[in-house]
């Protein structure tokens, strides 16, 4: 589990069980009435198959030490012969040290994703040239999703990831697709990857760190001292919050931890959580129900 710690970086030669993520691929069209319902079971096993084996890095995983994540493709519109229209939504996770809890990593909607599928059509990734959005949409995640599991092991551990989806977004911006560009507006891929990229937010990516190794994965063997570094961690969120109230990655954060947050404080050991809910209710007051189930 701790192979980021010790193994960052092992080079190997390709294996059959090296693969890095375990994802799981669902297609929801009901929405639209599309006679030929075979064409979403096929564009899931195609979008399986690219996914779970796709070589994304040169270091091993055992097959116990996958990334197990989700892809959820909701088809809204049909504008065209294999032109599709919808969301996605994007789960990952990873087991916590010493235990059978596995914690959220990241939980993501892409709001407005579009791209042309054909049957059977291969599935390539090219890094020097824009030729598929769907590609492009695909290998963007499985980098984000490497990215942000990696920096739960050791901080900013994700880098050389997120500067790889940082090329998809800039070989992306040449087919015009909604996402890829600053100017497409919040919530966005480009804005993704911006802000996780940025120095401006450094603070958020060692609280990824610190909330998870050095809080979540002592759990186990000292329950109060792991959760006064997982307060600590989110309180150094207002950080952020003090010269960009609206930030995007808190709100990531949020939406991904925030169940976990208040399951972890609304039981014992005790500990003091004044400033931990007041933190939390104001860098994220829409979520205040939540922060008043935590005991202080």
């Amino acid at each position: 589990m701790f192979r980021h710690l010790a193994f960052i970086f092992i080079f190997i030669t390709f294996h059959s069980n090296s693969q890095e993520l375990n994802c799981v691929i669902n297609i929801n069209s009901d929405q639209i009435g599309v006679s030929n319902k075979q064409v979403f079971e096929t564009m899931k096993n195609d979008i399986f198959e690219y996914m779970n084996n796709t070589k994304w890095t040169n270091i091993f995983y055992k097959n116990n030490e996958k990334i197990n994540c989700s892809i959820t493709i909701n088809i809204l519109e049909v504008p065209s012969t294999n032109q599709y229209k919808g969301s996605l939504q994007l789960q990952v996770s990873r087991p916590v040290y010493n235990s059978t809890y596995s914690t959220s990593v990241l939980n993501f909607n892409d709001n407005d994703i579009s791209f042309s599928y054909e049957e059977y059509q291969p599935l390539v990734y090219n890094e020097n040239s824009f030729d598929s959005n769907l590609v492009s949409l695909l290998t963007f995640y499985a980098y984000t999703i490497l990215g942000f599991e990696a920096d739960t092991f050791s901080f900013k551990g994700g880098e050389e990831f997120f500067k790889l989806a940082e090329n998809v977004v800039n070989q992306a911006q040449q087919g015009g697709g909604a996402g890829w560009n600053r100017i497409d507006g919040n919530n966005t891929r480009y804005q993704l990857n911006e802000n996780l990229l940025s120095p401006v937010y450094e603070v958020f990516r060692m609280t990824m760190y610190t909330y998870h190794l050095q809080g979540l994965d002592i759990m186990a063997d000292d329950k109060r001292k792991a959760k006064e570094t997982i307060s600590r961690s989110i309180i150094e969120l207002k950080k952020i919050f003090d010269s960009r109230p609206n930030t995007f990655l808190i709100r990531v954060f949020m939406d991904t931890k925030s169940d976990e947050i208040v399951d972890i404080f609304s039981d014992g050991p005790r500990i003091e959580t004044t400033q931990l809910r007041e933190v939390l209710s104001k860098i994220f007051p829409s979520f205040d129900q939540k922060w008043k189930e935590i005991k202080i």
